[in-house]
C-alpha cells in the first residue's frame, strides 16, 4: 500500500484543528469521508492536517499551515498527499516546491479518478473514466499554457511553442469527442439490450443512492442468482461484491429476480458522491442511463448516517433523478446500526422529502420480503388477459412463451370443446404479442 497524508483545506464550516485562528476555540474537521477514499484508492493514511478559512490562491492553505504540511510530509515519510479540495495548476505547483521531491500531490477529483480507473472492468466503464480524466485534464493543460504565455509570450510568439501548446489543448478535446461517440454507440446497443429484455418479459429495476448505502448487498438479497455465464452476458459484470469500501461497485451489475410472479432485472449502478464536479457525473451518463430508463428506481440511502447527512445526500440523490426517473422508492438501509428511537426518528426526519421510504437490514435480511411487496405494486400495472385457443402444438408452443414471458394464473380444457383456455396477467406490450400469436394459430 502506498502511503499518504489526507488533508482537509477550506470548507465552509468547522474550525482550524491545530491551528487557532484569531484565538477561536478549535474543532477536528471530519476527514471520515476523504480518509474512506483514500482507502478505496490503496492508500495507507499517516496524518492529516487542517484548516478552515479562506482558500489561499497561492497555497490552499495559508502559508505557515502549508509549510506545516510540508515538515508533516518529511517526518512521516509519506510520499502521496490528499487533498479534499480541488486544487488549481498553481497551488499544485507551490505545494510542490514546498513538500520533498517526488511527493505526489492528489486532490479530491484526481483521487476519485484514481479509484474509478482501477475498479472500471467493462469497456464502456473503462471509456467513462478516460473521459473524466480527460475533462479534468483539460482545464489545467488550459491553465499551464495561460500560466506559461504570461510569464514568457513574446518568446513564446517567436519559437512557435505557444502554438505547439494550443495543439495539445485540441487533441484532447478531440480525444473526448472520440469518446463521447464510442460511449453514444455503446449507450445505443444499452437501449436495444433493454428493448430486448422487455420484450421478453422482464422488468427493469435500477438500485440507485450514495456509495456504501449497501446497494451491492440488497442486489444479492433480492437476486435469484448472482452467478453468470459471461460467455452470454458481455455487458453485465462478473459479480456484485458487498464490502464496507467507497466504490466497490463501478460497474453496472444486472440479475435476476422473480418478485411475487413478476420476472425481473434488478441492476446495481455506480454510487454518487458528495462534491463531485457536474462534468465528472456527466462522464458516467451512459451508466446513469440504466437508472434513468428503468421501470422502477429504488432510492438507497444508509439510514445510519447522521440526519443532516441522510437529508442532504436524500436531496443530492432526488436532484440528480428528478425528471428522469418515472417511478422512485426510497428503501433506508442500515436499520440494524440504528436504535429504534434514533430510526423513527431519522424516518421522521426525511418524511418532508420521501413519502413512505421502506425501512431494511440488509445484512440482517430485515424488511426485504417488505420491500419485494412494494416492488410489485410500484411496477407498471400488467393487465390480465384470456385466450381461447385450438388444442395443437402451435398452442403448445405458445403457452410455454408465455410461461416464459408473463405470468400464467390458470389453464383449463373445456370438455365440451377441443379447445384450451389459458388465463395470464402481463406487461401490456407483452399481452398485445400474446393476442397477435393467438390470432395467428387461430387463423
Amino acid at each position: 500500500m502506498d502511503s499518504g497524508a489526507a488533508t482537509d483545506g477550506t470548507a465552509d464550516d468547522g474550525t482550524a484543528d491545530d491551528e487557532n485562528m484569531g484565538g477561536e476555540t478549535t474543532t477536528p474537521r471530519d476527514t471520515a469521508e476523504i480518509r474512506a477514499l483514500a482507502d478505496a484508492a490503496g492508500y495507507d493514511v499517516v496524518g492529516e492536517v487542517t484548516q478552515t478559512r479562506v482558500e489561499d490562491s497561492k497555497y490552499q492553505f495559508g502559508r505557515g499551515k502549508a509549510e506545516t504540511l510540508a515538515e508533516r510530509v518529511k517526518t512521516s515519510d509519506a510520499r502521496n498527499v490528499i487533498f479534499d479540495n480541488p486544487l488549481s495548476p498553481q497551488q499544485t505547483y507551490e505545494l510542490g516546491q514546498l513538500c520533498p521531491d517526488e511527493t505526489q500531490l492528489i486532490d479530491r477529483y484526481r483521487l476519485v479518478l484514481e479509484i474509478f480507473s482501477q475498479q472500471a472492468g467493462t469497456r464502456r466503464a473503462k471509456l467513462q473514466v478516460e473521459l473524466a480524466q480527460l475533462q479534468y485534464e483539460l482545464p489545467r493543460v488550459q491553465a499551464e499554457i495561460r500560466l506559461e504565455k504570461e510569464v514568457a509570450n513574446e518568446r513564446r510568439s517567436r519559437n512557435g511553442l505557444g502554438e505547439k501548446e494550443d495543439r495539445r489543448i485540441t487533441d484532447i478535446k478531440d480525444r473526448i469527442d472520440r469518446i463521447k461517440s464510442k460511449l453514444d454507440s455503446l449507450s445505443d446497443v444499452g437501449d436495444q439490450r433493454r428493448e430486448k429484455r422487455r420484450e421478453q418479459g422482464f422488468d427493469l429495476v435500477a438500485l440507485a443512492g450514495y456509495t456504501n448505502a449497501g446497494k451491492s448487498t440488497l442486489l444479492r438479497r433480492l437476486a435469484d442468482e448472482m452467478a453468470f455465464d459471461s460467455d452470454t452476458h458481455d455487458d453485465l459484470h462478473e459479480s456484485a461484491a458487498a464490502e464496507d469500501r467507497l466504490f466497490k461497485t463501478l460497474e453496472t451489475t444486472t440479475r435476476r429476480a422473480e418478485i411475487q410472479g413478476r420476472r425481473t432485472l434488478i441492476t446495481d449502478t455506480v454510487g454518487f458522491i458528495s462534491d463531485l464536479p457536474h462534468w465528472l457525473v456527466e462522464s458516467f451518463e451512459t451508466t446513469l442511463t440504466e437508472t434513468y430508463e428503468a421501470d422502477l428506481v429504488l432510492l438507497v440511502a444508509d439510514v445510519s448516517d447522521p440526519l443532516p447527512e441522510l437529508r442532504e445526500k436524500l436531496q443530492t440523490s432526488l436532484d440528480l433523478l428528478d425528471g428522469d426517473a418515472e417511478r422512485i422508492v426510497t428503501v433506508l438501509n442500515k436499520a440494524d446500526c440504528v436504535s429504534g428511537e434514533k430510526l423513527d426518528e431519522r424516518v421522521s426526519g426525511v418524511s418532508d422529502l420521501v413519502s413512505n421510504p421502506v425501512v431494511v437490514s440488509t445484512t440482517e435480511n430485515d424488511g426485504i420480503d417488505a420491500l419485494r411487496e412494494r416492488i410489485v405494486d410500484e411496477l407498471p400495472e400488467w393487465q390480465t388477459d384470456r385466450l381461447t385457443l385450438p388444442n395443437t402444438s402451435e398452442t403448445m408452443s405458445l403457452l410455454s412463451w408465455l410461461y416464459d414471458h408473463a405470468r400464467v394464473e390458470a389453464v383449463w380444457y373445456p370438455s365440451e370443446s377441443e379447445d384450451v383456455v389459458v388465463e395470464f396477467a402481463a406487461d401490456p406490450a407483452i399481452a398485445e404479442r400474446a393476442t397477435v400469436k393467438a390470432d395467428t394459430i387461430s387463423a
